[in-house]
């Protein structure tokens, strides 16, 4: 069987597991669908009609539930993220793993049962979640010529607690004020990120400085990277991206918002 024959195999096979699936380019990260993981589905003939159009392109499971929850364990030049899995580990955090994949770049992805937990990005641990509103690429994708590969796997339903991680890894962290707490109530980082993805030229980087901006205030910083994801489903650069999430930070740092001039245009 073909290379382009055993990514439809794999991901049919990921569809009978309840997890949805979708098409990203051959070898890259990069959505092949309008709408990245928005449109990512478990109809088989939906499915088979996207890879019969292009055998080689990756696949891609759309994470939270229905899809599985991942902790993402990075390897990068400027650190590793196993100093602090090894550290979850070792606080019986990590429990039992569903599926354990090796990386391209030399890490690893920890699958567990999905759940509704938000994705999050802890950058000075090396570590990532990919829940609501995220995805990963999964076997036998490839990127830069490295494959994808189940190094183990096993029946297992257990949860990972990201919010607990965080806690233990990154002690440091102010919880969000009452203000953002507040706001948080009428802010739904997946539901953003949503719109964000289906935006349309023209209105891509407003709309994800938008939101970003609300996600900042109501204190889910961590949230970001899927807004990130989101706005490169719409068609972004991430070099753009980015950009645009940067120049949110810099506003909010000094004070000025889209969310709070909506409020004071209320009052």
């Amino acid at each position: 069987m073909t290379g382009g024959g055993r990514t439809l195999r794999a991901a049919l096979a990921y569809a009978r597991m309840g997890w949805p699936v979708f098409p990203c380019r051959p070898g890259e990260k990069v959505p092949a669908t309008g709408h990245g993981f928005l449109d990512a589905s478990t109809d088989p003939d939906r499915i088979a009609s996207w890879w019969t159009a292009a055998p080689e392109r990756n696949v891609a499971i759309a994470t939270g539930a229905p899809g599985p929850d991942v902790l993402d364990v990075d390897v990068r030049p400027d650190g590793s993220g196993f100093a602090a899995f090894n550290r979850l580990r070792r606080e019986g955090m990590i429990g039992h793993p569903r599926v354990i994949v090796r990386t391209p770049g030399g890490g690893l992805h920890a699958y567990y049962a999905g759940t509704t937990q938000r994705s999050g990005h802890l950058a000075t641990c090396h570590v990532d979640f990919r829940g609501r509103g995220g995805y990963v690429l999964a076997p036998p994708s490839m990127v830069n010529g490295r494959p994808y590969v189940v190094i183990s796997h096993q029946n297992s339903d257990h949860v990972f607690d990201w919010d607990k991680a965080r806690q233990l890894l990154d002690p440091q962290a102010r919880p969000p004020s009452m203000r953002s707490h507040r706001a948080g109530r009428a802010c739904d980082p997946g539901q953003l990120a949503a719109w964000v993805a289906a935006q349309p030229v023209g209105n891509r980087n407003a709309g994800l400085f938008w939101a970003a901006s609300r996600v900042i205030e109501a204190g889910y910083a961590d949230a970001l990277d899927g807004l990130a994801r989101a706005a490169q489903a719409a068609g972004l650069t991430g070099a753009e991206a980015r950009r645009t999430i940067r120049s949110a930070q810099r506003r909010a740092s000094e004070g000025d918002t889209p969310a709070g001039r909506d409020r004071e245009a209320a009052t």
